[in-house]
């Protein structure tokens, strides 16, 4: 049987850079490769796209840099140019995104190759754009009548000439604690959280330094952190739930990637009604914003009531085999080259039924 050639896009202009280099790494030693052949092109932090011909070389260090490698760009139909302009032999037939974060996650690559008339693992460019912004994800929510904490969005330029009336309003309406999240960021960088006054400038500075607006929440109280994760394009399908004990006071990027003093629980300790409802709004969050692929979505689960909160979504979640993601779908019977499989299928798939669409009158 023909291979199928995979090109696995890492690294990126993005904080969460080394987090998609994590990734790529695991794809790489895991994909079926009497089905498929393997393209590694990785991103360098400056946006150079660089065709990594010693592919365990570059992910072993850890980080894309732009020497030694060959500068290639992405044409029509998958074709990688190099860059004197001449076409390599290296025709694409689906990307696998692994970029996490700005210029990655967020609908910029989804439409550059759209452009390319390529297919792609995951969501297209609205659901990217929307998933990734985390005030039009809660807009979307809020429009599909799914259960949130209650928060508020601050624009920099907001902040900058009134940072008194800011905090005024959002001490009024939020109270102590709350959490300042940069809108379009993830593996909880810049997220900060502020106890009382007194940190409540350090905070939005923080959050504010990593985007133009940021989003503000007040605290889900006495709740367990729970994440499902969601596969399918048209008919999609939920995972068990799985419940993370943070190690350090949130799962911020520290207990995520550095630290290593976290738990993951699997399946969550919810009762089989509550688990079905997290369940159910994943599927629920996933067509709000018109996900496709794969997506994790995570949750607040009210220890006294067993009240559940939507946090946020993620459309291209951490893909090692000790990520969430990966690790409930195991849990649920697809293993780490299985799933990888089927997200490329699910690529083809939508492309596919997406060739029927009328472009020209």
């Amino acid at each position: 049987m023909r291979k199928i050639r995979v090109g696995v896009l890492f690294g990126g202009r993005s904080c969460e850079h080394e987090v998609s280099v994590r990734s790529a790494r695991s794809v790489l030693e895991a994909i079926d490769r009497d089905k498929y052949e393997v393209i590694m092109i990785g991103i360098s932090k400056g946006g150079q796209w660089l065709m990594a011909g010693n592919a365990r070389a570059v992910l072993e260090a850890g980080v894309v840099e732009e020497g030694g490698l060959l500068p290639v760009t992405l044409e029509q139909d998958g074709a990688l140019v190099g860059r004197q302009g001449d076409e390599l032999d290296q025709r694409l037939e689906v990307i696998f995104p692994l970029l996490h974060g700005p210029f990655g996650e967020d609908g910029t690559v989804q439409g550059l190759m759209e452009l390319a008339g390529i297919p792609y693992v995951g969501s297209g460019v609205v659901g990217s754009a929307v998933g990734m912004d985390k005030e039009m994800t809660k807009r979307a929510f809020r429009a599909e009548g799914l259960p949130q904490v209650e928060y508020a969005v601050v624009r920099r330029h907001q902040w900058r000439q009134d940072p008194a009336g800011v905090q005024r309003q959002l001490e009024s309406q939020l109270g102590y604690p709350m959490f300042f999240k940069p809108a379009n960021m993830g593996s909880s960088v810049g997220v900060c959280k502020a106890h009382g006054p007194e940190e409540f400038r350090a905070c939005l500075e923080e959050a504010a330094s990593y985007d133009y607006k940021v989003v503000v929440e007040a605290e889900a109280a006495d709740c367990r952190e729970v994440e499902c994760a969601v596969l399918g394009n048209e008919e999609p399908q939920a995972s068990v739930v799985g419940e993370i004990v943070p190690g350090n006071e949130f799962y911020d990027y520290n207990a995520k990637y550095i630290d290593d003093n976290s738990q993951l629980i699997i399946p969550a300790r919810l009762s089989p009604q509550v688990a079905d409802q997290v369940r159910q709004l994943s599927l629920r969050a996933f067509r709000a914003v018109e996900a496709a692929g794969l997506s994790r979505v995570d949750f607040f689960v009210s220890r006294r009531d067993e009240q559940v909160y939507i946090n946020e979504i993620n459309t291209l979640p951490g893909f090692t085999p000790i990520s969430m993601y990966p690790k409930l779908w195991e849990a649920s019977g697809i293993g780490y080259t299985a799933l990888i499989d089927r997200l490329i299928q699910l690529a083809l798939e939508r492309h596919r039924d997406r060739q029927d669409i009328r472009t020209v009158l």
